[in-house]
Formats: C-alpha cells, sequence, structure tokens
C-alpha cells in the first residue's frame, strides 16, 4: 500500500512566504470571487468551544479543488508569546479526495486574511487612499500593512496600541512594507485624517464613535467571529456601506452586523455581499464609508493554499 503521509507536500511556514507573496494572495482571492464563486455556497464551518478556546474546523469545495483548516482560537496565546490562531491545512485532490499536501495553517490564516481585506479594499477605497490607521498591533495588524501596501502607495501609517511599546515594535515591523510612508505610533485622533482603517483586535465594545470617520474612508473590522463583540459603533455600521462575505455567515458571526442589526440602524437585507460586489450586481459607494467585515470561510484558505503547491 502507498505510503500516504510520506507522499504529502509538506509547506511550513518559510515555503510558504517564498512560494505565495501578499500581491499573488490577494489576485488570487480577487479572481476567484470575479470568476462568480459565491461564498454564500460555501461548506459551512463548525466553530466548537473547548477548554482555553475554541476549535475551528472549516472545510472547502471550489475550483476543482478541496480543502480542510484544522484551526485553534487560544485568547491566552498572546501573553504566551503565541499567536492567538493555530493550525493546520490539508489541501484535497479534488478528484480522488486523496490529501496531497499539509500546509502551516497558521502561517496560512496570518496570510488569507489580509488579503482578503485588501482584495476587498482594492474594490472600495478611491484610488488616491493612502492614509491608513491600524488599530492593534499583533501580527494580522502588521500583515494588513503589507497587504495595503500592495493595493496603494501608503503616504502615512498610524498604528495604534493600548501598550506603547508593542505598538512601536509594529511600526518597525511594518516599516519595509511601506518605506516612503511616514509611519509612526498613532492615537485614535488619527482616525480623522484616515482613509484607510484597519481594526485587527480583541475588542468586544466599539474602539471610535461614528463621527470620528470619513465619508470617504475605508473600513476593515477583522477582530471577531463572535455575535456579541463589535470593534465598530453600530452608527457607523448604520451609515456605510457594509460589504460581508455572505449574509448566512454575517447573521450568525459578524457581531459589527448582527449588533448594528439588532439596534435598528442596519437591516440585513441591506448588506453587500463580496459576489454583489466583485460581479458588479452592487458598485461601491461613493457617498459615504465602506466597511468589510470579514470572519473568515473555508474558500479564502482554499484559494491561497493552492498557490502554494
Amino acid at each position: 500500500m502507498p505510503d500516504v503521509i510520506a507522499d504529502l507536500a509538506l509547506v511550513n511556514a518559510q515555503l510558504l512566504a517564498e512560494r505565495v507573496s501578499m500581491s499573488a494572495a490577494i489576485a488570487a482571492v480577487q479572481s476567484r470571487l470575479r470568476d462568480g464563486f459565491d461564498p454564500e455556497h460555501d461548506l459551512a464551518r463548525q466553530i466548537l468551544d473547548v477548554p482555553n478556546g475554541q476549535l475551528l474546523l472549516m472545510p472547502a469545495a471550489a475550483g476543482g479543488a478541496v480543502g480542510q483548516k484544522f484551526a485553534t482560537v487560544a485568547p491566552g496565546n498572546p501573553a504566551r508569546g503565541l499567536e492567538r490562531i493555530q493550525g493546520v491545512y490539508i489541501l484535497v485532490d479534488g478528484q480522488t479526495l486523496a490529501p496531497t499536501a499539509i500546509l502551516d495553517g497558521t502561517a496560512l490564516t496570518s496570510l488569507r486574511t489580509p488579503a482578503v481585506s485588501a482584495a476587498c479594499a482594492d474594490v472600495l477605497a478611491g484610488e488616491t487612499a493612502g492614509d491608513l490607521v491600524v488599530i492593534g498591533t499583533g501580527p494580522q495588524s502588521i500583515r494588513h500593512v503589507e497587504a495595503f501596501a500592495a493595493i496603494r502607495p501608503l503616504r502615512s501609517v498610524r498604528i495604534i496600541g493600548r501598550d506603547a511599546g508593542r505598538a512601536a515594535s509594529a511600526v518597525e515591523a511594518s516599516r519595509s512594507y511601506a518605506p516612503d510612508a511616514d509611519m509612526r505610533a498613532g492615537t485614535l485622533d488619527d482616525i480623522a485624517a484616515a482613509d484607510l482603517i484597519v481594526c485587527a483586535t480583541t475588542a468586544s465594545a466599539p474602539l471610535f464613535p461614528s463621527e470620528a470617520v470619513r465619508d470617504d474612508a475605508t473600513i476593515v473590522a477583522i477582530g471577531s467571529h463572535e455575535p456579541d463583540r463589535t470593534e465598530l459603533d453600530p452608527a457607523l455600521v448604520g451609515r456605510s456601506q457594509v460589504v460581508v462575505e455572505s449574509r448566512r455567515v454575517a447573521a450568525s458571526e459578524a457581531g459589527d452586523v448582527i449588533v448594528a442589526v439588532e439596534a435598528g440602524m442596519l437591516r440585513l437585507e441591506d448588506v453587500v455581499t463580496m459576489h454583489e460586489l466583485f460581479t458588479g450586481a452592487t458598485p461601491a459607494a461613493t457617498d459615504r464609508p465602506r466597511i468589510v467585515k470579514t470572519c473568515g470561510m473555508g474558500w479564502q484558505d482554499l484559494a491561497v493554499a493552492r498557490l502554494a503547491v
């Protein structure tokens, strides 16, 4: 009998970084959506509570390929010097359903999440957008600087965090991605000048008031997939064009959307799906802020994972 494990391609974090650039990951996500794929029909993921966190089981079947991510979310990990999200990814042959590769799921998540954010922001943000504020100092914050630098020439970058030391470290780690930008640690006052805003935190309540945001701003919120946690003011969600992966996922996992709907500031039927945005069924708004709220879906991992093998 063949040795299935021995025949698997193994892609660690270093190999993934060598084989898949941020620009390539962004392009893969955009291509999948522009080809007509509708995330509404993606396989449902399971979120299971366990001691010290959650297990996420994220299958996907699209474009003739199949994959499965086994991920964990451990809120206590940053204090241990570890990433909050860990995991492995198994790529499967679309015809035989035989496993063909195992990828570092943590590195894959670190790449595909900002790639999805930037893929959508590239469509929503104005061509001259270039003043970025990032709230959060973890790995996703740094990778989002990389991703946004791949879609727009950044004039300025402000990274905001509760810990001054971690904010300074995040700034230094991000400099190589936007070497020409005016980059430094910032405060929430910087939001007033930003046309690109990324929220990558574990916050459970809004980070800033709606009135702080310009009408031409594009905001990305990626920090939570839990229905009772929000990073954005419901009033901001209500006055914005809101783009989500799918209405099904938004209705059960996207706290920023759910809280705004419950507050009567947004109707679920008014949110725009990525499918609608990328197929041109609903164009990007130009008269109000644009929000991208993501929770993470299996098709995104699959689109990027295929590039690595």
